[in-house]
């Protein structure tokens, strides 16, 4: 029985299948013929080409046009007297344009992207920083130490809507009391410690005014908000270290510790047993953020950082001559002269080549680790210090990704695109006697998006 009807849904299904071919040529034959459209052709849908067409390596503009074009608007009188710019093949590093590449101009925010590079050399990627309390030297007391977190959380920060997501400083108090509490322990006497950092914490070669006006806050090892009064204003605290201390104890007190004593600047014990702790965004995170909001405090800080694993002051003078050391490990440090690691300083000089070049250098794919120097760059008309400029109707919309600088009367852009053929390039246009700040920076666009277009 079994056997007979497998047979018959075999035969069942050679029937359908015969039926339904047979259907399908009947209609065919059915089908009338086309018949010429009166009406015009249909227009064609044009996409664009791939972002990093054959891996970004596409054919390489050509020279003299590009020259031309870029040389022409290299003289826009909004750009001034002191001028430098080049653009270079991110593969080859062969020069595609030289406009007075090897000029030292002051570069403003750009230096960030050297202190950026510099930080995902030396300390990695995936390093954190950390703020820590600890066991002071005597019996009921406890000391807050400062790692050189300056996205540190305060009271009332949310960090729910930022990126990276930034340690609590409610969280660190929040354990420090549960530990306490488990040690038998809920009265004590509070410190801090901030001596990570060491010497001014203002470069003698900054304007009085930066700290008053809020672009910077004094540099320190400990600080919550990034040293702000409150955590979406502007203004800075005077001293960053004391704040984030009253800050702790008021939220220890918060979660039943009872605190006592003065605010104490003391250095804790080597070997001080840890009670708790708080990590940072990873670097490569940090890095992100500090070149897409051009942060000067996180700047200083990774700047710093890179000083204390290079085995220098973790100073201005010590971040700079580490920034050096690691430079020149990457064979990049020619043609970078710098003060700060955020490019306050005016007195920081930079060329477009040793600019385009280290940008080439973070971009290589050889460089795994430096990426999140390109990727943390703001992209043309979207994020960051980029995303008021090159609006929709502009031609670089989207296309270019490159860091900002301005001081007054300074005006950069450096970063890479991808040229219309292809071709990944990298690019510095920098300008230190600018007349008009706005002026400028439309003027560096116009450069940017010939590069692109190239």
């Amino acid at each position: 029985m079994a056997l007979v009807t497998l047979v018959l849904l075999q035969m069942f299904v050679v029937a359908a299948g015969a039926h339904l071919l047979t259907s399908n040529l009947l209609d065919e034959k059915k089908k009338p013929e086309p018949v010429a459209s009166a009406g015009p052709p249909p227009v064609p849908v044009v996409t664009a080409g791939p972002v990093l067409a054959a891996g970004g390596n596409g054919p390489l503009p050509a020279k003299g046009t590009l020259a031309g074009r870029l040389t022409a608007a290299l003289g826009d009188p909004a750009l001034g007297d002191s001028v430098g710019g080049v653009v270079l093949d991110a593969e080859t590093g062969a020069t595609l344009f030289d406009g007075g590449a090897a000029t030292a101009i002051t570069p403003a925010s750009t230096t960030k992207v050297v202190t950026s590079v510099a930080a995902l050399a030396s300390l990695g990627p995936d390093a954190r920083l950390s703020t820590r309390v600890v066991r002071g030297a005597s019996p009921g007391s406890i000391i807050l130490v400062g790692g050189g977190d300056p996205t540190l959380a305060g009271p009332g920060a949310r960090t729910d809507q930022v990126y990276p997501r930034p340690a609590s400083l409610t969280v660190l108090a929040s354990r420090t009391a549960k530990a306490l509490k488990a040690a038998g322990l809920t009265k004590v006497t509070a410190a801090y410690d901030d001596t990570l950092y060491t010497g001014p914490r203002t470069a003698s070669t900054w304007k009085p005014g930066y700290v008053p006006e809020g672009s910077v806050a004094p540099v320190t090892a400990l600080m919550i908000n990034s040293g702000k009064v409150s955590p979406g204003g502007h203004s800075r605290v005077s001293d960053p270290s004391r704040t984030a201390y009253v800050a702790f104890v008021s939220l220890l007190r918060k979660y039943g510790i009872s605190v006592s004593g003065s605010a104490a600047r003391a250095k804790a014990p080597a070997g001080a047993q840890e009670i708790a702790r708080v990590d940072s965004a990873p670097v490569y995170a940090l890095v992100e953020r500090a070149l897409t909001l051009s942060d000067n405090d996180l700047s200083e800080a990774l700047a710093r950082q890179v000083a204390l694993k290079e085995g220098e002051p973790a100073s201005f003078d010590g971040g700079a001559a580490a920034v050096g050391k690691v430079l020149s490990r990457l064979g990049a440090a020619s043609g970078i002269t710098v003060h700060d690691g955020s490019g306050l300083s005016p007195k920081n000089r930079i060329t477009p080549q040793a600019l385009a070049h280290l940008v080439a250098v973070a971009a290589s794919p050889a460089n795994p680790r430096l990426h999140p120097a390109i990727s943390g760059m703001p992209v043309a008309g979207f994020t960051g210090t980029l995303g008021h400029r090159f609006g929709r109707s502009h031609s670089a919309y989207g296309l270019v990704r490159a860091k900002t600088g301005t001081l007054d009367g300074v005006s950069a852009l450096a970063g890479t695109t991808t040229t219309r053929g292809g071709r990944l390039v990298t690019f510095a246009f920098m300008a230190d006697d600018v007349p008009s700040g706005p002026q400028a920076e439309a003027a560096l666009d116009r450069l940017a998006a010939l590069v692109a277009a190239g």
